[in-house]
């Protein structure tokens, strides 16, 4: 009789442990069914949001990730600050101090070339050995690999301006014109080494702030562009559209 009864016994265990195995099977299910629900709406409104020029990747990808980025979004801030100062010592030399880039290299060459050959003649009386002179080779395809991306990059320039020329975009073509006509009157503002340094200080300034404040930035872009589209709206209503086309080919053909 006890053994029946404990064969009983492990088959009622063996039936609720099936059934609770099932409910928390279900309970599971709905789970992950719940998550998907909550992840697919996350994933959709991350989707929406409104991105500065379609950005869809993080600013350190943009600049192109690694250590350029790295400098650039002040991630190791000796370094950062070590290539601002050193940019802002060129700047200062050349523009303020007006020293120009030929007397400067050949005044270091001098002080350098001076230093070693008065180290190497002394060493005999100090008892101590010259310092060896590294031999400085430039590596081939380090060179080529170079002088290729310069290649691509002046071919795809090339290769948007071709485009733009050629009238298929409008929006472009003004945008174009308006940013050239913007450089120009910085040209003749200051001179292209000042225009550098400019250029140089705000890539360590405009991309580490807008990582910081990039959900307000975006969001003030999001109405700038809309609003611009609206203006440019009526301009192309008003104006671009009154512009009379094909005559030319018209007068041809007569």
């Amino acid at each position: 009789m006890a053994d029946h009864a404990g064969e009983h016994e492990s088959v009622a265990e063996s039936v609720m442990d099936k059934i609770t195995e099932t409910f928390k099977g279900h309970d599971s299910s709905s789970d992950s069914d719940n998550e998907k629900d909550h992840k697919s709406p996350a994933a959709a409104v991350k989707a929406k949001i409104y991105r500065l020029f379609g950005r869809e990747k993080p600013v350190h990808k943009v600049l192109g990730g690694g250590k350029p980025a790295d400098v650039f979004l002040w991630r190791d801030k000796k370094v950062s600050a070590g290539v601002l100062g050193v940019a802002t010592a060129i700047w200062v030399l050349f523009e303020l101090l007006e020293y120009h880039l030929l007397t400067l290299v050949c005044h270091v060459l001098i002080l350098a070339l001076a230093i070693l050959f008065l180290w190497s003649n002394a060493s005999t009386f100090i008892n101590k050995s010259p310092p060896q002179i590294p031999e400085v080779i430039l590596p081939e395809d380090i060179v080529l690999a170079v002088a290729s991306s310069f290649r691509v990059e002046i071919n795809g320039a090339l290769s948007i301006l071709r485009n733009i020329a050629s009238g298929r975009d409008l929006k472009k073509f003004l945008a174009v014109i308006a940013g050239l006509w913007i450089f120009s009157i910085l040209g003749s503002c200051c001179n292209f080494l000042t225009l550098f340094y400019i250029a140089f200080v705000l890539l360590h300034t405009v991309p580490v702030l807008y990582e910081k404040y990039e959900d307000q930035v975006d969001s003030f872009a999001e109405k700038a562009e809309e609003e611009i589209k609206k203006q440019y709206a009526i301009f192309n209503e008003k104006v671009l559209s009154k512009i009379p086309r094909g005559t030319l080919k018209d007068k041809k053909l007569a």
